[in-house]
């Protein structure tokens, strides 16, 4: 509360306050109470920037045993002039009664000065709280998050163990749609030689062990090979480059297979696979630069024929909706075609 003291400020320490606000005469002012009043203990100019000059400045002024108020001046401003540090220095050798008397007085020495000028305030009962390296220390923790409650904390970590959707060749973590196992140094090499038409296939399998992902082949395939590349007791993941003609066109197009036989591989294979799929695919396209022209994923390999691939790739386009078509009734439901006429004039006017 203001004034609970009944301490105020004197004439001269007023006048002090005004030029200090309005200027930059002053780089420090030490308060002390002396009787009964507010009373100007000393002044320093500024000759250097304030945090060159502040322990320089500020520790002369404290005594081991007398409590005092120290305004320093900042070289920042807001809409009101500078801004400066409120400085409570209470040791802890100084007498009960001085503690008590400047404690009640802070809010009067504020209201005098003018608060809005105060950009920090601290209290110190020990020099090192009190220097240059103290202050900072206190905007650390002003800056630092408030402790959390049990509850909060738990949230927090709920938080934190949320999906991710970052991916990357050399992290393992988890994502939106599963865990992104890094990808193994020669599988990286093998994709981009890829990427530069050095390779037109690639395979890829999981290591359960090592949580990675391994090149597996890069043997020379064709479209008659690709149904040989599929094993049929293990899942694995394709990339081929598939050559062909469209509408005139001599395309080549990148095809990501993920080939899983079915009931043959374990759960955690299966699991795994379908995990780590989408992260590898994104991957590949954002990290890479390979743009992927169609995903399937098949059990059997006896599925990619010439034909299959063509479609998948291109799929038929139907220009016109076919039309709906009303169902015929059963026959003998209905009776003989009734033919109607329109009215006559005569029997428009009866």
């Amino acid at each position: 509360m203001s004034h609970q003291t009944g301490i105020q400020a004197g004439n001269d320490v007023k006048d002090v306050f005004a030029s200090a606000r309005s200027g930059d005469q002053y780089r420090v002012l030490k308060i002390v109470i002396e009787d009964e009043q507010l009373t100007l203990g000393a002044t320093k100019k500024a000759s250097k920037k304030w945090d060159q000059e502040y322990d320089s400045l500020v520790l002369p002024l404290i005594e081991d045993d007398v409590p005092c108020y120290i305004l320093y001046r900042l070289d920042s401003t807001n809409n009101q002039g500078y801004e400066w540090l409120f400085l409570a220095w209470s040791p802890d050798r100084s007498a009960v009664r001085q503690k008590m008397l400047y404690a009640a007085t802070r809010a009067t020495l504020k209201k005098e000065f003018g608060g809005g000028h105060i950009k920090d305030e601290i209290f110190a009962t020990a020099k090192e709280d009190l220097n240059l390296s103290g202050y900072r220390k206190h905007l650390t923790s002003q800056s630092a998050p408030l402790p959390l409650t049990a509850a909060e904390e738990e949230l927090r970590q709920i938080k934190l163990n949320e999906v991710q959707t970052d991916i990357s060749v050399d992290t393992k973590q988890q994502t939106l749609q599963g865990v992104a196992f890094p990808l193994h140094k020669d599988a990286v090499a093998a994709l981009e030689r890829y990427r530069d038409k050095k390779l037109n296939y690639v395979q890829l399998q999981v290591d359960f062990e090592q949580e990675l992902i391994r090149l597996c082949s890069t043997e020379p395939t064709e479209v008659k090979d690709l149904p040989l590349r599929i094993p049929k007791d293990s899942a694995r993941y394709h990339f081929f480059l598939y050559k062909h003609s469209h509408e005139g066109d001599y395309l080549e197009s990148t095809v990501f297979i993920y080939s899983m036989p079915g009931y043959s591989c374990s759960i955690r294979e299966r699991m795994l696979y379908s995990s780590c799929k989408n992260p590898l695919v994104d991957m590949v396209e954002n990290n890479l630069r390979i743009e992927i022209e169609k995903k399937l994923e098949i059990d059997n390999g006896d599925e990619l024929t010439s034909d299959f691939l063509y479609e998948e790739v291109h799929p038929k386009q139907y220009a016109h909706k076919q039309a709906f078509a009303k169902p015929r009734g059963p026959a003998g439901t209905k009776g003989g075609r009734r033919i109607t006429r329109p009215p006559t004039g005569r029997e428009e006017e009866d």
